[in-house]
């Protein structure tokens, strides 16, 4: 599909967000355009379509799309940051507080990973991995 040149159009916009769907969502993505690449997908699927059994790779793909890749370079805690996130390791906090969330963990999170937040409605089970991937470098 041609890019629409104004960008005001229905058109452009329905360009966008096809182009964004097309983009790899995580590693399983990225895996899966590698095998493509070099032939080994064609490989696995004659291999096991000739056994009559599944490779299970549409399942290994999803479960490795949890994954995320961040394409930009994760930065360093402050050292108030590192305090912060530290105290909540040893508070052992199951429940996150929405005050908690919007003073302390939205502020790290965009640090750390050079985004802008402002809300986080879901999936905070992995922001919270993600904050700990980057705290446990520093152990």
């Amino acid at each position: 599909m041609e890019t629409p040149k104004d960008k005001r159009t229905k058109e452009y916009k329905d360009w966008i967000k096809a182009q964004q769907e097309a983009e790899s969502t995580g590693l399983g993505d990225a895996i899966e355009k590698v095998t493509k690449a070099t032939g080994i997908k064609k490989v696995v699927d004659y291999v096991f379509d000739k056994a009559g059994k599944d490779c299970n790779c549409d399942k290994r793909k999803e479960a490795l799309n949890k994954i995320r890749l961040h394409r930009k370079p994760v930065r360093c805690f402050t050292e108030d940051q590192y305090n912060q996130w530290t105290a909540f390791k040893e508070s052992k906090t199951a429940n996150v507080t929405k005050e908690w969330q919007r003073k302390v963990m939205i502020p790290i999170y965009a640090q750390l990973f050079a985004t802008q937040l402002k809300v986080m409605n879901c999936c905070i089970k992995q922001f919270i991995n993600d904050i700990d991937r980057v705290y446990e470098q520093y152990q």
